[in-house]
This record gives structure tokens, C-alpha cells and sequence, in this order.
């Protein structure tokens, strides 16, 4: 018990009151005892089980508790603008609307999501307009940028912290391509389902989902990569190491296959340079392995750009808390203080989400010096509100 004590960083009076029953193991605690025993798994599926009788008992008790999430698609409002019908837009038209959404979209990598939420609904509601009103082949481009803004739209709402309006969005994203006659998105919007899982701590629904993505007819190998790499996260998140390693794989070769994007529409997905890579070190701090993730995301790091703030943001959190699980105190402090300017910024709900498990893990050093200094920081961001 005191060698694993040390190996995970927690108290062996504290592992003593989870296996005597006075404690119910949490999910961070369950993921770490897992991957230094190498348990594949078994340890965070125990942990869950626990939790979930704990829930059923309180129930039977007569409490109130919800044990599910439950998600209902949003009804997409009419598209139509008033003012009668308008000119059949030319090349330079639609080329103008492909560069607002290019600058929305560079703007919504350094800022809080609600600054751009509205003039992104505003957009799409423009193009899907223009789009019923003109003819083949002009109305099916419309479509598919439509579809483009509308994907991105969703994962603006998903970083705003509202599920609802994530999925309803990138679900109208999958709509809108079906009637452009391109099944891309259709695809890739499996690959954000499964990510809002992802976030849910749902292991199963995202490998679920990830995997129906890369079943999509005629989906590019960069989809099917973004696919793959979103599987081996659920992989990971389920204890999985094997599997994981197999759909990293995947996702890196299918990565190596792709070429440029050429296509009328803007490119999906992520723009860093190694999308697997950061993925891997994401994961191995799910699976444990959090010295490794951090090396992984420390090297990563350094080659996203500096407007990159979002993304930054999100993986310099998940640096810093692999290292804490990892026992590293100090370094965790110095590699957050450099992150939480990007996340103030950015105003993230799923930064926030491994901001509050840093919290909680940095609080169990709360008389650290280094704690200390940064915490009162660490505290404002997570409370933070736009």
C-alpha cells in the first residue's frame, strides 16, 4: 500500500479508506492506480461500477439523483431572410463569404466563443438562404459552406459549455452536406459526437462513435485519421492500452496518406502540425502513463503557433496536469502559469473541465509555495465568465 502511495501521489491513508469501503474511488485516483498496475482497464470499469451502486442505493433510499445525461437536439431555426429575393451571387460573392468565416474562425482561436457565436449564425443563415434561392451547381457550394459554418458553430456552443446546442448544430452540419451531395462532414460530425462524449467520460459512446466515422462511404483518409485518433481516446479513456495503440496507429498512417484540401470549403478539423501526436500525449495521461504524456505534450507544445491560443490552451492544461498526477508540483506550476493567460482568453468550458481536476489535484499541495503563488489564478479562470 505505501509503494503505491508513492507511485501515484496519494496518500496511503487515503487508498486505505477506498479499500476498506469508507471512500468511493474517484476517477482520477482509478486511472492511475490502473495504469501502474497495469490492470487494462479492469480498475476504472470497478471504480464506475462502485459509483453507479452507490447512485442506485441513494435512489432506492428516495433521493433524487440523476444518474444520466441526457441529450436533446435542438429544433434548428428556418434559415430564410426576409426582404424578398436577392442577386445570384458570382464567384467573388461566395469567395468573400468563405473569407468572413476564415476570419471568424482565426478569431475564435484567441477568444471567448460567445464574441463570435452571434455573426456565425448570421453567416450561416446568409448562406443557407442564398442556397435555396439559386440553382445547381452554385446552390450545392452554398450547401456545403453552409455545412462547414454550421460544424464549426457547433463546436463554438461546445466550448461555450452548452451540449445541447453543440450537437443540434453539428448534426444540422451533417444535414446540410447530405444535400450538397458530400458525406465529409457527415463523417467528421461523428468524430465531434463522439468528442462531446469524449468530454462526458464516456469511453464506450466515443469508440462507438469514432468507429461509425470511419464506416462513412467515401470519407477522406484525413477524416478517417481524425476518426481513428478520436477511437484511440475512448481506447485510452477506457483503461485500453492495446487498442489504443492500434487506433494511434491507424490514425498516423492515415494521417502520412492524406494530402492538401483542395475542395471549395474550408479544411475540417485541426490545424496543428501533429494532430496525432497531441492526441497521443492527451492519452497517456488517461492511461496513467502521465511522465510520458507530459514529455509528449511538452515537445508538442513548442510547435503550435503563438495565435494558436485555443489550442494551446487545452493542451498546455492537460501538460500541466499530467504532471501533477506524475508528482512533478513544481513544474506543473511553472508550465500553468504560461497557460492560463491562453485560457483566460479563450474562455473554454472544456479547458475549464481539466482546469477543475488540476484544482482539486494541486489542492492536495495547497501549502506548496508554488501552489500557492499560482492557485489564486488557477482559481479566477475556472470561475471566469464572459
Amino acid at each position: 500500500m505505501g509503494q503505491l502511495a508513492k507511485r501515484v501521489h496519494y496518500s496511503k491513508g487515503y487508498l486505505s479508506k477506498i479499500e476498506n469501503d469508507l471512500k468511493l474511488p474517484h476517477e482520477t485516483l482509478a486511472r492511475l492506480c490502473d495504469g501502474v498496475l497495469n490492470a487494462g482497464g479492469g480498475l476504472i470499469d470497478a471504480a464506475r461500477a462502485a459509483r453507479d451502486q452507490a447512485v442506485e442505493r441513494a435512489a432506492d433510499a428516495g433521493l433524487a439523483l440523476d444518474r444520466r445525461q441526457v441529450l436533446v437536439a435542438g429544433t434548428v431555426l428556418g434559415m430564410a431572410l426576409a426582404g424578398g429575393s436577392r442577386p445570384a451571387p458570382d464567384e467573388r460573392v461566395v469567395a468573400g463569404m468563405r473569407t468572413s468565416f476564415e476570419h471568424l474562425r482565426a478569431l475564435g482561436t484567441q477568444t471567448s466563443p460567445v464574441v463570435i457565436l452571434e455573426p456565425l449564425v448570421a453567416l450561416l443563415r446568409t448562406v443557407h438562404a442564398l442556397a435555396h434561392e439559386n440553382p445547381e451547381p452554385m446552390r450545392a457550394r452554398l450547401l456545403l459552406l453552409a455545412a462547414r459554418v454550421a460544424e464549426y458553430t457547433g463546436w463554438m456552443n461546445q466550448e461555450a459549455g452548452d451540449e445541447q446546442r453543440a450537437l443540434s448544430w453539428t448534426r444540422h452540419a451533417s444535414e446540410l452536406a447530405r444535400a450538397g451531395g458530400d458525406r465529409e462532414i457527415v463523417s467528421y460530425a461523428f468524430v465531434r459526437e463522439a468528442g462531446l462524449a469524449l468530454y462526458r467520460q464516456d469511453a464506450t459512446a466515443t469508440i462507438e462513435l469514432a468507429e461509425q466515422a470511419q464506416r462513412v462511404d467515401r470519407a477522406s483518409p484525413r477524416t478517417r485519421a481524425l476518426a481513428a485518433r478520436r477511437e484511440a481516446q475512448g481506447h485510452a479513456l477506457a483503461g485500453d492500452r492495446g487498442s489504443f495503440d492500434r487506433a494511434m496507429d491507424r490514425a498516423a498512417r492515415l494521417f502520412d496518406e492524406s494530402g492538401p484540401d483542395t475542395r471549395a470549403y474550408p479544411v475540417l478539423g485541426s490545424t496543428a502540425p501533429d494532430p496525432a501526436e497531441l492526441a497521443r500525449g492527451w492519452s497517456l495521461c488517461d492511461l496513467g502513463r502521465t511522465a510520458e504524456s507530459a514529455a509528449v505534450l511538452d515537445r508538442e507544445l513548442i510547435r503550435l503557433p503563438a495565435a494558436s491560443r485555443r489550442s494551446r490552451a487545452r493542451f498546455g492544461a492537460r501538460r500541466s496536469l499530467a504532471l501533477a498526477f506524475a508528482g512533478e508540483i513544481d513544474q506543473s506550476c511553472a508550465t500553468l502559469a504560461r497557460t492560463l493567460d491562453d485560457a483566460a482568453h479563450v474562455d473554454s468550458a472544456t479547458v475549464r473541465t481539466d482546469l477543475r481536476e488540476l484544482s482539486r489535484t494541486l489542492g492536495r499541495w495547497h501549502n506548496h509555495g508554488a501552489v500557492r503563488e499560482v492557485y489564486p489564478q488557477l482559481r479566477r479562470v475556472i470561475q471566469q465568465r464572459y
